[in-house]
C-alpha cells in the first residue's frame, strides 16, 4: 500500500476536523484509523479502552517502536471561519448537548500518524516492529490509562521507546524536543464544603458555605507563593466555585470548588496536596462547619518526562533527516499529556516533542527567540475556539518527524 500524497493527507485532516468526536466517543475516527492500518498490512485490534485502536507491523529482528496519537476533540464551538470548520454537536457525559471542535489539534496528531504508518509500511528499508496507537480521551486524562487497563501491553510487545508529538502555535517548521520534564503532571481536585443553609436575611442563623468558599479560594492561592520555593515549579488554580441555586434569598448548605494543580516533581506535588487538605480543613473549622469538608482527586497522572538519551537520539535524527526545520528545546510546558501513562506502563523511555502548526509567514519579522515567543503568545492557543493549525507544511513536517524518529530505532 502506497504512502499518502500531500493532497490525500490534507483530505484526511479536513475530514477529521469537520467530524470531531468527544472523549470516548471517537467511533468514526477510530474506524478511519483502523481502515488505514488494515490497508497498510498491520495486525489491527480495535475497542481497546473503549475506542482505542492499535496496529502492529512486524519486520523481523530489531527494535520495537511505539508511535502514539490521540483522537478526541473538545466541547468548544469553533470560530475559525475555515471552510472546513466544525459545526458538530454531541451529547456530553452529563447529558448536555454541546458543540464539538478539534481545538487542541488531535486531528493533526491522528492525520500525521496515519500518514506515518502508511509511509513506513511502504518503506522496506527498515527492520523491527512498529506499533501504532490511536488513543481516546486524552482530554480527560483517561484514555491512555483505559487502554493499559484493558490489556494494551498484553496485545502488543513491550516497546523500546514511546514516541509522539503535540501541535502548538509555534511556526510550522519548528520542532521542539525538551530534555527531562516536558509536560506537567495534573491533578483535578474537587472540594466540597458543608455549611448550614437558611434565609439570606438572617445569615447569623447559618454557616455560610459561600463565604467559606471565598475565604478558602484566597488561602489556596497562597500555597504556591508561600510554600513552594522559587526554584520549584507549580501552578494551582481554583477554576470554578459552585453553590446555591437561582434564588436570591437562600444561603445554601454546600459549596464546591474545582481546582487544577500542575507540577513536575512528585515531592512538590505531595507537599501541595498536603497543604490543600490542611488549609481546607482549617478554613472549615474557622467557619464553624459541623461536618468536615471532602477533598476528592478526580484525575491524576504523571508528568511526561523525556528520557535524555531518547530525546537526544530524536534530535539527531531530525537534524539529519529534516535539515530545513528549526530545532530548539521549548522548555517545560505546564499543560499535561497522558502519553506518560503509556511510557510508564511499558517501562520504556519517552521522547515527545512540540510540532509547530502556525503560519510561518506570521513570524517573518521575528529576529530573536524573545520576539518569536511574543508572537506565539499573541496567537490563539490550544483549546481556543480560534485555534487553527495550517495544513501545509504542518502535516508534511509532522509525518516526516514521526518517520525520522521511528527510523532512528528501526534500523536497516
Amino acid at each position: 500500500m502506497a504512502a499518502l500524497t500531500d493532497a490525500e493527507l490534507a483530505d484526511v485532516y479536513r475530514d477529521l476536523h469537520l467530524n470531531p468526536e468527544l472523549s470516548f466517543q471517537e467511533q468514526r475516527t477510530a474506524a478511519i484509523a483502523a481502515e488505514h492500518l488494515t490497508e497498510a498490512g498491520f495486525e489491527v485490534t480495535t475497542g481497546i479502552g473503549g475506542t482505542g485502536v492499535v496496529g502492529i507491523l512486524r519486520r523481523g529482528a530489531g527494535a520495537t517502536v511505539l508511535l502514539r496519537a490521540d483522537m478526541d476533540a473538545l466541547p468548544v464551538a469553533e470560530e475559525t471561519g475555515l471552510p472546513y470548520a466544525s459545526t458538530r454537536t454531541a451529547t456530553a457525559a452529563n447529558g448536555d448537548t454541546v458543540p464539538v471542535m478539534h481545538a487542541c489539534g488531535h486531528d493533526v496528531h491522528t492525520t500525521c500518524l496515519i500518514g506515518a504508518v502508511r509511509a513506513l509500511a511502504a518503506d522496506d528499508s527498515w527492520s523491527g516492529t512498529l506499533i501504532a496507537v490511536f488513543q481516546p480521551a486524552e482530554e480527560l486524562g483517561a484514555g491512555a490509562g483505559a487502554m493499559v487497563k484493558d490489556g494494551l501491553f498484553d496485545i502488543v510487545p513491550k516497546p523500546d521507546v514511546v514516541l509522539g508529538q503535540h501541535v502548538a502555535p509555534a511556526p510550522a517548521g519548528f520542532l521542539g524536543v525538551q530534555d527531562g520534564a516536558s509536560f506537567a503532571a495534573p491533578d483535578a481536585i474537587l472540594i466540597t464544603l458543608f455549611g448550614a443553609g437558611g434565609h439570606g436575611s438572617r445569615p447569623e442563623t447559618t454557616i455560610d458555605p459561600v463565604l467559606m468558599a471565598a475565604a478558602l479560594t484566597l488561602r489556596l492561592q497562597g500555597i504556591v507563593s508561600r510554600e513552594v520555593a522559587g526554584t520549584e515549579m507549580a501552578v494551582l488554580s481554583v477554576v470554578s466555585i459552585n453553590s446555591g441555586g437561582a434564588t436570591f434569598n437562600v444561603i445554601p448548605d454546600t459549596a464546591q470548588l474545582r481546582l487544577t494543580l500542575r507540577t513536575y516533581d512528585r515531592g512538590v506535588r505531595d507537599r501541595i496536596v498536603a497543604a490543600i487538605e490542611r488549609i481546607t480543613k482549617a478554613e472549615a473549622m474557622a467557619s464553624g462547619a459541623t461536618k468536615e469538608p471532602t477533598v476528592e482527586y478526580v484525575e491524576s497522572f504523571p508528568a511526561a518526562v523525556n528520557d535524555h538519551a531518547a530525546a537526544a537520539q530524536v534530535r539527531e535524527a531530525f537534524a539529519r533527516d529534516l535539515p530545513e526545520v528549526i530545532q530548539a528545546q521549548p522548555g517545560s510546558v505546564t499543560g499535561s499529556e497522558d502519553v506518560s501513562v503509556l511510557a510508564e506502563a511499558a517501562g520504556a523511555p519517552l521522547a515527545f516533542w512540540i510540532l509547530g502548526g502556525a503560519d510561518p509567514a506570521l513570524f517573518k519579522s521575528a529576529t530573536s527567540i524573545a520576539e518569536l515567543q511574543r508572537i506565539v503568545g499573541e496567537l490563539p492557543s490550544n483549546h481556543s475556539p480560534f485555534f487553527a493549525p495550517v495544513i501545509t507544511p504542518t502535516l508534511q513536517i509532522g509525518v516526516a518527524a514521526l518517520l525520522s524518529a521511528a527510523k532512528a530505532w528501526l534500523k536497516a
